[in-house]
């Protein structure tokens, strides 16, 4: 009897799908470890947010009494509260730091972070030095040419940025600086004059805030004679028409005679 012969099996059209549920198995792995990864992140993010926001203030985990503010009003400040790294003593509820660069790194960000938030960089600078923290207000955001009055323009930008500097206690010194152009007039006869009546001019901002205790704040005028850019060029003179701010370190102290409170 003839032996039967098999059919040839028909091809396997859906062989595709073996490769296709692996292809779909690995992909989804990878998306897997991905997720895995950004949540990982995403915990290292929020690890880094909270240490910032403590750093300004804004912990949600310490207690309202631990976060320092730059106003004791009670009031929201636009500058946000920064911590004091080395205390020395505390006198009238504000802090007194010995001004280490760590002591006024907070700080330094802070106005730094507003300035870039209200896009006045080309008015205000702010460094660190051995002196202590140096805010520096430029002539053309404060000043007209010529002139010792503060802008009325310039009040609002002066009392946010001076308000990070409330909550301290160490002595504030006030310099006015020009650039090697002459001036003279009836007002003004040289440079040293019209240094010195700018940083009076903000000596009696400062006083008017109340909060700045007068004994701790000194004034002087150094004409062009303490540049911080070459006056061959006008980029370098506005650099140079400046006041600056110092918030004195406990070295920059030592240089400044003892003060004595107002009754």
């Amino acid at each position: 009897m003839a032996k039967k012969e098999e059919h040839e099996k028909e091809p396997n059209h859906e062989r595709w799908l073996v490769s296709y549920a692996d292809f779909i198995t690995l992909l989804f792995a990878v998306f897997v470890t991905l997720y895995a990864m950004s949540q990982s992140d995403k915990k290292k993010v929020e690890e880094v947010m909270q240490s910032m926001r403590e750093s300004f203030g804004y912990s949600t985990k310490s207690s309202p009494a631990s976060q320092p503010a730059v106003i004791e009003s009670g009031t929201i400040s636009v500058i946000p509260g920064v911590r004091k790294i080395t205390v020395t003593s505390t006198r009238n509820g504000k802090t007194r730091s010995k001004g280490g660069e760590k002591d006024f790194r907070s700080t330094k960000a802070a106005i730094e972070a507003y300035l870039m938030k209200a896009r006045a960089q080309d008015k205000v600078s702010v460094s660190i030095t051995q002196r202590g923290l140096v805010v520096s207000l430029k002539e053309a955001g404060f000043f007209d040419s010529g002139s010792a009055t503060l802008k009325p323009s310039s009040y609002a930008l002066l009392n946010d940025v001076v308000e990070s500097l409330t909550s301290y206690s160490n002595g504030i010194r006030v310099e006015g600086h020009t650039d090697n152009i002459p001036i003279s007039t009836s007002a003004f006869p040289s440079n040293w004059e019209l240094s010195t009546a700018r940083a009076t001019s903000v000596v009696q901002y400062l006083i008017k805030q109340d909060d700045f205790d007068p004994a701790n704040i000194s004034a002087a005028g150094y004409g062009e004679y303490r540049p911080v850019a070459e006056n061959g060029s006008q980029e370098g003179r506005q650099k140079n028409r400046r006041v600056d701010l110092v918030l004195l370190s406990e070295q920059g102290e030592r240089s400044e005679p003892p003060a004595v409170s107002s009754p």
